[in-house]
């Protein structure tokens, strides 16, 4: 019987219940089950919000079918009861670290409700209202993408609830040190989000306080190397097949035909299509950076055919509101819904398309400068990730134990 491991997981500012468990069908299919459950793809776990209620809906949901393992989450909790009776720390005494850890946060000296400042449900110390403010107006100016700007300023407004009082432009590395590492153990946040959480606290120090030695001394976790999923071309085949909307499918195609992310899919406009040259421009795509990939025949046939029984005007894919354009939770919706009708088990969203379309140029013996320039990616080493899932060579290999097969 598979394991389910419930732990701690503070999450879009709030504290959750997160279930970790191997990629099993069932297992999915019992996590969807519990109301209000989500999927993390940064912390890659199913979660809840933490209450008894929900507690008992996961213990329901996996009976007979997994053993749940929540030690680290009754260590939270415990160490949360004590909190409310004793001094608060930011480490729990139940949890061994170094003594300078707990020096972080000392006892909370009595603050007026009209003192605090509100942040997503969180509460802020006036000592540290202008960091926030201040941060946003630094990433506007040096023109960051709103996706990095939100979470900037959502990893930095969860660090200044958890320090409290404390000024947050008088942190030291040394203190800087002990909250990332209360982050790593007590928190158990993954290596991703750790990443995201030093990048923005780095920003801020470096960028807007202009100290920018802050942080040599501050190590970085090593980050796991996961393998791009991929899809076959057999199950390509049966996921486009799938689909019977021309706009939906015209979208699943662009992004496998032209390896797109899944904003530059949603960013088109008709402009951006020049059927003479067999060009689709992408603009303003990751890291602002215009590019242009080429358009099959059937690629321009099939955006030729959407735009005659949609007439896009603003966005080449608009939403339900003219001239909007289409949302990507509805695109990976859509991809989501197309996987389970074409019977395809493989975990993954829209961005799988682009790994596949990458593997499968590469299988095809394109050289992969090219796939870079098509990709978009600045460094080389990220497209020869996919060296890795393509059988291009692997096929030619033979096994040892083809050798000896007679001799069994």
């Amino acid at each position: 019987m598979e394991t389910i491991l419930l732990k701690p997981l503070e999450h879009n500012q709030q504290e959750n219940i997160a279930m970790y468990f191997p990629n099993i069908g069932m297992l999915n299919t019992a996590a969807r089950k519990i109301k209000n459950a989500r999927w993390s793809q940064t912390n890659k776990c199913w979660y809840v919000l933490l209450n008894k209620e929900k507690h008992r809906e996961i213990v329901k949901a996996f009976k007979g079918l997994a053993t749940i393992e929540q030690t680290e989450l009754h260590d939270y909790l415990v160490a949360k009861n004590k909190k409310k009776t004793a001094a608060p720390t930011l480490i729990s005494n139940t949890i061994k670290q170094p003594a300078t850890v707990s020096k972080i946060i000392v006892a909370k000296r009595p603050v007026l409700k009209k003192e605090i400042i509100n942040y997503k449900g969180g509460e802020i110390n006036p000592v540290n209202a202008h960091v926030l403010p201040a941060m946003h107006q630094t990433l506007i100016l040096k023109s960051y993408s709103a996706s990095t700007i939100k979470t900037y300023t959502n990893e930095v407004g969860i660090f200044l609830r958890t320090i409290k009082h404390h000024s947050a432009d008088s942190f030291s590395t040394k203190r800087l040190k002990d909250y990332l590492q209360y982050c790593s153990t007590t928190l158990g946040l993954t290596e991703n989000t750790l990443h995201s959480r030093i990048n923005a606290l780095k920003f801020y120090y470096e960028q807007v306080l202009k100290k920018e030695k802050l942080f040599w001394e501050i190590p970085r976790p090593k980050k796991s190397i996961q393998l791009p999923k991929v899809l076959s071309k057999e199950e390509m085949i049966r996921l486009i097949r799938s689909i019977d909307n021309v706009k939906h499918k015209t979208m699943i195609m662009l992004g496998y035909g032209c390896g797109l992310r899944v904003s530059e899919i949603t960013g088109l406009t008709p402009t951006d299509v020049d059927e003479d040259r067999r060009l689709l421009l992408i603009k303003r795509g990751k890291g602002k950076k215009d590019r242009v990939v080429s358009l099959s025949p059937v690629m321009i046939v099939m955006i030729r055919e959407y735009k005659k029984e949609y007439a896009p005007e603003k966005y080449l894919f608009e939403g339900q509101k003219k001239n909007s354009p289409y949302s990507i939770r509805s695109l990976e919706s859509i991809i989501k819904t197309a996987k389970q009708k074409a019977g395809i088990s493989k975990s993954g969203s829209m961005h799988m398309l682009r790994h596949s379309f990458a593997t499968h140029l590469i299988e095809k013996g394109t050289d992969v400068v090219f796939i870079q320039k098509l990709l978009g990616h600045n460094d080389i080493k990220t497209t020869l990730r996919y060296l890795h899932v393509s059988n291009k060579d692997m096929l030619n290999i033979l096994s040892p134990l083809e050798d000896i097969k007679d001799f069994l």
